[in-house]
């Protein structure tokens, strides 16, 4: 790896390496882990009482790199448009991106817009369309996670990256394994997805490794219509609606 790349926004890999295999003694171990333990349970006392109060909401994924100008982007902000009008609030990682689509929509139309935002070394920051009192930031990638899952009564996937998909997987494996409510997963962009899915069925389903029930709780779309038409069906089929 040539030396330019080994940083990245002040991120210094062989530094970030060093810092575990660094000696330290029982004392600092002890005292690094307990403040630590603070700083967790810091974010999720703020992220409950915050979250606690926002009303159904859908949480949208996808890349922080997708620029305003593709079409990705323009449906992101579309979908989130349509999901205030039909009365839910919108979730996203608060950063760039699609998740600046998700915000922008739920800002057009009037609804909650909330971001879960992340300290990272490169790419991720706040962007301008949540409610300022819907805005937090967190250190650490589960705290945040728990607050997607717990507070999100459907999931719309746009696309992205590694953490795109993990985020999608960390939901469907919670529904899978019945810690949620079995709540719509939407992936948006066929040409997209659509190879992910057929993996899925040919190789994972093949190997008996999921059952054929699993794969049903991925929803294949191209429009906003259809997207938020699957979550408008999952609230009328469970007698349910926004309380917003």
């Amino acid at each position: 790896m040539k030396e330019q790349d080994r940083s990245v926004g002040g991120y210094d890999e062989d530094e970030k390496i060093r810092e575990v295999f660094k000696a330290k003694d029982w004392n600092e171990i002890k005292a690094e882990d307990s403040w630590r333990i603070f700083k967790i349970m810091s974010e999720f006392v703020e992220g409950f009482e915050k979250l606690s109060r926002i009303g159904p909401c859908v949480s949208i994924f996808g890349s922080a790199r997708t620029k305003p100008q593709n079409k990705y982007y323009k449906l992101g902000e579309e979908i989130a448009f349509r999901l205030t009008q039909h009365g839910y609030g919108v979730i996203t990682g608060g950063g760039p991106g699609i998740m600046e689509a998700g915000n922008r929509g739920a800002n057009r139309g009037g609804g909650k817009s909330v971001g879960l935002n992340i300290n990272l070394p490169f790419e991720q920051h706040g962007n301008k369309y949540i409610d300022s009192d819907k805005l937090l930031t967190f250190d650490y990638f589960y705290v945040r996670k728990v607050m997607f899952t717990k507070y999100s009564q459907g999931f719309i996937v746009l696309p992205g990256g590694f953490g795109t998909l993990d985020e999608m997987f960390m939901a469907i494996t919670l529904i899978q394994t019945h810690k949620i409510g079995k709540f719509p997963i939407v992936l948006v962009g066929k040409n997209y997805w659509g190879g992910l899915v057929d993996w899925v069925k040919k190789v994972m389903l093949k190997e008996g490794n999921i059952n054929a029930a699993d794969i049903e709780l991925l929803k294949l779309v191209e429009t906003p219509e259809e997207a938020v038409e699957i979550i408008d069906v999952f609230y009328k089929t469970y007698d349910l609606k926004p309380n917003f």
